[in-house]
């Protein structure tokens, strides 16, 4: 049989996520849990394909056997699930859109500030939010000498326990390791067993870190401690700071919402359908020779396509299966409203750059990019209010209860103060020139009138210019009118500045 066209009926009944996952390996003893947001996983990588054994391209295996498209791997991978999501992270925490940290004490926010910076929290925050769009996410808090340092788990192999109130009780972390990694780490292990797989578990608590002697994959033994590698912290609570995706809170299940599950059948039609086109278009490069000769030959006649040149008798005739290009323009415009339908499903930018003529105004790129405002918003009270403030009042609680306290830059703080601690949060977009004189006389209104303080506006206006500290800018005010007017008073007069702290003067 001679197939002309590049689909058949067949190869058009491909997958779904539900079967693709069913192909994943699953360790005994892992829990439904544990397997989903593995294969989450895969998808935000690009790797969910992986699993299949033959590339695209290839239509028969080694026996001749037809093979359908649901074993092979797609050609072309969209991944438009990990689009969004860094689109959505990049306008969370990336460039100038980190939020600053207030709060009652501004020794304490000045500190909580510095300390950002001087551990990366942005980059790492990111990652987060990045990683913690399967469901969940988690920041394991540690210190050495009397230092802080932050860092993110993998919630696949975590099992977490809260208590009535809400509190973490316990983590525990539990995955698949191999006898080699468990020697190459200082675990005595025969030679014999370095294939083996074993269940490496760790628990942190409210006292301590509890360590366990490593047991065979498939084994029912029981959990053995190893005093060795245990340690006493005696905190009082969990350092680890529990982040459920897409602003969840209060509920028993670890997970929030997944920040693309709902979009994950469209993009792998999507990803075959290209597939597919790429197929079609190369077809049509270099279509079937068929001969007709009088012999009757059955079978593969000739190779080589139409490049290569034919002497046939006086009764033959050859003929190339040609298809038109009507069937890759459709398959684009379907791959069009598919690409749409998945940005509309998981709240993306649908703009596309090369559409602006010219440059737009913050507030036109705010309404342009409304829906993933939307999805970012949900993201700060996800990852902001329900990660960087309880990591922050974490490190508030350290500080009084480590001894010496904790060290942030080259100052030790041992009663840092979380009252009244929140976010401020920046812009969406920086507004520019037109907008900002508007802004300004608004503000110097308000001023006037007495419905604005100084520095409410000072924060406001800086904050609209994109400056990274709004706080500072204000702080830079006092300082200059200080100076200003302790060089007017050694001079002589007192005049010729404005006071920070009142609008009468």
């Amino acid at each position: 049989m001679i197939r002309a066209g590049f689909l058949s009926h067949d190869e058009g009944m491909l997958m779904d996520w539900l079967s693709l996952q069913r192909r994943y390996p699953v360790a005994p003893g892992m829990t439904a849990r544990a397997a989903r947001l593995l294969a989450l996983q895969r998808v935000l990588d690009g790797t969910q394909y992986d699993i299949l054994p033959y590339p695209f391209a290839t239509e028969r295996n080694p026996s001749g056997e037809y093979i359908p498209l649901s074993r092979r791997r797609p050609s072309v991978r969209t991944n438009l699930c990990r689009t969004v999501v860094d689109e959505a992270v990049s306008l969370l925490f990336g460039d100038t859109h980190w939020p600053l940290a207030v709060g009652a004490r501004a020794a304490t926010a000045e500190a909580l500030n510095r300390f950002a910076v001087e551990a990366g929290l942005p980059a790492l925050m990111m990652q987060a939010a990045i990683r913690g769009s399967v469901g969940s996410a988690a920041l394991l808090v540690e210190c050495f000498d009397n230092r802080l340092r932050i860092g993110l788990l993998d919630t696949a192999h975590l099992v977490p326990r809260w208590d009535n109130a809400g509190a973490l009780v316990e983590v525990t972390e539990r995955f698949v390791v191999t006898g080699e990694e468990l020697a190459a780490h200082g675990y005595d292990i025969a030679s014999p067993e370095r294939e083996t797989r074993f269940w490496w578990q760790r628990r942190w608590t409210r006292n301590g870190l509890l360590a366990f002697v490593p047991v065979p994959v498939g084994g029912e033994e029981a959990e053995v401690e190893d005093p060795s590698r245990s340690i006493s912290h005696c905190f009082g609570f969990v350092p680890i700071v529990w982040i459920r995706n897409l602003g969840v809170s209060g509920s028993d299940d670890p997970e929030g919402e997944c920040s693309f599950e709902k979009a994950i059948d469209t993009v792998i039609e999507a990803d075959y359908l290209l597939s597919q086109a790429g197929r079609g278009l190369k077809y049509g490069s270099d279509p079937t020779l068929v001969l007709r000769t009088p012999d009757g030959v059955e079978g593969l006649a000739r190779q080589g396509g139409a490049a290569s040149a034919l002497t046939l008798p006086p009764e033959g005739d050859a003929k190339l299966l040609e298809i038109n290009g009507a069937a890759a323009g459709a398959v684009l415009a379907h791959y069009r409203e598919l690409r749409q339908l998945v940005l509309e499903q998981l709240h993306g930018n649908r703009m596309h750059g090369d559409r602006l003529s010219a440059p737009q105004s913050g507030r036109a790129m705010e309404l342009m990019c409304q829906p993933l405002i939307w999805m970012a918003g949900r993201m700060r009270s996800a990852y902001g209010e329900g990660g960087i403030l309880p990591l922050y009042r974490m490190i508030c609680q350290l500080s009084t209860i480590v001894p010496g306290g904790v060290t942030i830059g080259e100052t030790m703080f041992s009663d840092l103060d979380p009252a009244g601690l929140s976010l401020h949060w920046p812009s969406w977009f920086t507004a520019d020139e037109q907008e900002l004189l508007p802004l300004a006389r608004g503000l110097d209104v308000a001023i006037s009138n007495g419905l604005l303080s100084r520095e409410t506006a000072s924060r406001l206006y800086a904050s609209a210019a994109g400056i990274p500290d709004p706080a500072s800018e204000w702080k830079k005010i006092v300082a200059a009118e200080a100076a200003e007017r302790s060089s007017g008073e050694e001079n002589g007069h007192g005049g010729g500045y404005r006071c920070a702290t009142c609008t009468s003067c």
